[in-house]
This record gives C-alpha cells, structure tokens and sequence, in this order.
C-alpha cells in the first residue's frame, strides 16, 4: 500500500497544496495531528485539505480535540485516539495529543504518561503507529536540545512492535528518523512522506 503522510499542518496553505497534489497516485493518507492553530481554524484546514485523493486516517494534535476533529474531518476520514482500524489489510493504531503534557496552556489538549499508557494498552498487532508526540528518544529534542517525547509511546512501540511508528509534534526534528527495536520511527512534518508498506 501506497501512503502519503504528514504532520503539523497548522494552517499552511503552500504545504495544504503541495499535500493535496502529492495525494494522487497513493492509497491512504495519513495525518498525525495539528490541522489548525491553539484550536482555531480547524474547519479551515479540513477545506484546505478537501482535493485530497485518497481517504485519510487522522489523529488529532494538541492543537485540536479529538471531538472536535471528529466534527470538522472530511468525508472519507477516519479519526483515531485511543483506537485501531484496518484498511485493506493494514492495521493501524492511533494516539493524539502531546504526550507529556505540554506547557502551552489550558487551550491545549495533552495526556500524562499514565493516560496515554492506558489508551495505548489495547493496541496489539498493528502495522501503523500514529501518534502525534514522538516517543522518548527518538526525534523529539527542541531546539534547546530537551528531550521532550513520550515513555507511553515508546514503551508501546518497544511492545507493539509495528512496521513503523509516525508522529509530529516537535517541530525542530521534523524529518528525522530513528529506530526502536524493529521498528522505524518518522517525525513527520508538513511535507509529503511517502511510505510503502506490505500487508
């Protein structure tokens, strides 16, 4: 299966463009998280989106509610948190949000440690990861140099052990990759990522 996948959108309507063209030609789409701004303008990115040509898996950022995702999300969308699904034999799990919590606020929408281990506990056998915080580790220092990812995460891709584990979230490593165990991790950013993937 042929996949185009990306993060952190926040409301870019050049890298909106670049995705939806991108999206010609691959099977699924997937979106890790932050559609919109400090949770404002997330039906604007949903139509910035609209000529995307496959259907798309979503999990929300800390940026947007998972219900208020559900809400805004395209047809043909699949909004995951917390749960799995599987396309055409491909199975995927989702998590969104910032994982530690985030300093940004009440607008934003986090997790403990605790809350993420315990809404990741039921993923099993996945062939996808997609959450929106990167695991501790791998492709979440800031600029500052802090590590800044997840231990639930991480500890879920140690025991999942999917194909390959997608995220966002620390803008500063966007693009970089890393492994866990078997399995390839992939700060996605807002450029198009193109992924293929046996099922």
């Amino acid at each position: 299966m042929k996949i185009l996948a990306f993060s952190d959108l926040h409301l870019n309507r050049a890298r909106a463009a670049e995705l939806v063209l991108a999206s010609g030609g691959v099977d699924l789409v997937i979106g890790a998280g932050d559609f919109c701004n400090v949770r404002r303008g997330l039906d604007e990115a949903m139509h910035l989106l609209m000529g995307l040509k496959a259907p798309m898996i979503a999990v929300p950022g800390n940026a947007e509610s998972a219900e208020e995702l559900r809400e805004a999300a395209l047809p043909g969308t699949t909004v995951l948190h917390g749960e799995g699904c599987e396309v055409e034999g491909l199975r995927v799990f989702g998590l969104g949000y910032g994982v530690p919590v985030t300093p940004f606020g009440s607008w934003s929408c986090d997790l403990s440690e605790l809350e993420a281990a315990t809404l990741l506990a039921p993923c099993e056998t996945v062939d996808i990861l997609i959450t929106h915080s990167p695991p501790k580790g791998v492709a979440d220092r800031t600029s500052s140099g802090v590590s800044v990812g997840s231990t639930a995460i991480r500890a879920a891709i140690e025991r999942v052990e999917a194909k390959v584990a997608l995220c966002g979230h620390v803008h500063d490593c966007w693009g970089e990759r890393g492994i866990i165990g078997n399995t390839e991790v992939i700060n996605l950013g807002p450029h198009p990522n193109f992924l293929e993937i046996q099922t």
